[in-house]
């Protein structure tokens, strides 16, 4: 399959070195320009290129960018043929994003970008695994300490080859149903970044509460921030994972 990434943080990193692994024809792009892209990253073949290059001719295209830059993005997206698959990874913090209202009222990230893209339709996926997890935890399928990750879509194409993609980076895909449902894997959720195996994910997803979701991820978030405040304090993933199951469970 031919892929675009576009963004090259701790996700997109990762992607751009497994997707080629798995025989993927894979283009990378970030904000600053292909000559910028580390070395390292483009060591099982993946092309550094520009965005507008990354989203040319390509069966799929990953976004792994900060939610509140993705309307900088609306005209590559709208440009590109309707058969390209469009997948995003990010997630909306408040206090590092700019304040978004429809989200803070209630819309769920996934509706709000799909109209920042004039209605061009996404699946929403990898963004509820710790980039440590989704780096160091990559498992082949049958691993009965497989990782599973939620995928929500509103188009059934697009859905199964976020599918099939989440598959080849080494973690079990679970349909999360349309974007309407896509909150239920949003920071806070019973299943963000909390390692689950399928069968628990599925449970995670059908136990989450909308409105107790947001709450639990600020309290996570400042958890956190007080924690790295001390210098004698531990914050990886081992850590992160059981403070999420503790506060989000």
């Amino acid at each position: 399959m031919k892929i675009g990434i576009i963004g090259v943080g701790s996700i997109g990193s990762t992607l751009a070195k497994r997707l080629p692994a798995k025989g993927h024809e894979v283009k990378v792009a970030n904000s600053r320009g292909p000559e910028t892209i580390d070395a390292d990253l483009l060591a099982n073949g993946a092309q550094a290129v520009t965005a507008e290059e990354a989203a040319s001719d390509v069966d799929a295209l990953i976004l792994s960018i900060p939610l509140a830059a993705m309307p900088k993005l609306a005209p590559i997206i709208q440009a590109l043929p309707d058969e390209t698959a469009v997948i995003d990874t990010s997630n909306y913090y408040p206090h590092r994003d700019d304040a978004i209202e429809a989200i803070n009222n209630g819309q769920t990230e996934s509706e709000w970008v799909v109209e920042q893209f004039g209605g061009r339709t996404i699946a929403k996926a990898w963004n509820a695994v710790l980039a440590g997890v989704f780096a160091d935890q990559a498992r082949e399928s049958g691993d009965p300490e497989r990782i599973a990750i939620p995928v929500a879509a509103d188009d059934a194409r697009t859905g199964e080859i976020a599918r099939s993609l989440v598959e080849d980076t080494g973690f079990d895909a679970v349909d999360a149903g349309p974007l309407t449902e896509s909150w239920r894997q949003q920071p806070g959720s019973p299943v963000y970044c909390t390692s689950l195996s399928a069968d628990q994910v599925v449970d995670a997803l059908a136990r989450a509460e909308k409105d107790r979701i947001p709450p639990r991820r600020d309290l996570a978030i400042g958890v956190i921030m007080d924690r790295a405040d001390d210098p004698s304090m531990t914050i990886d993933a081992d850590y992160l994972t059981e403070l999420n199951r503790l506060i989000y469970g």
